[in-house]
């Protein structure tokens, strides 16, 4: 399983579904401390109401939704060139074993969320030296 999967619009086609997308240039860095999970997402232009974090498939995929929306065109105006993406957009990411649900808390600040993830101890197998006789 890829904890880096990507969305659901592969950006190489035309144009992204009417459900969500990808958002273009969504970048996503993800570090692994002792103790939590850190992800952080850049979400320029994207308040903090316009995005849902939510785990779902019994807390093993944490996802990223929201909408980006488009700036309002005024009487008169003429846009010379729109670069910037605009609508609902998606990511989702497989969290791992060790990945506690329970405790996930998100914030946002200067365009950037930031997602941190608790661990929970995962029981290591034990090991038993068997006794070799002869």
């Amino acid at each position: 399983m890829d904890p880096f999967a990507q969305g659901l619009w592969d950006s190489s086609s035309a144009a992204p579904p009417a459900a969500a997308a990808e958002l273009p240039g969504m970048q996503v860095d993800w570090k692994e401390t002792g103790e939590v999970h850190v992800i952080k997402a850049d979400l320029p232009g994207v308040r903090r109401e316009e995005v849902k974090v939510e785990l779902e498939s019994g807390g093993r995929v944490l996802q990223i939704s929201g909408e980006r929306r488009r700036e309002v065109q005024e009487t008169g105006d003429t846009w010379r060139q729109v670069e910037r993406s605009s609508g609902r957009f998606m990511r989702r990411l497989s969290l791992p074993d060790n990945a506690k649900v329970e405790g996930v808390k998100a914030s946002m600040e200067h365009g950037v969320l930031t997602v941190v993830v608790p661990k929970a101890e995962v029981n290591q197998p034990r090991i038993e030296s068997a006794q070799m006789s002869g």
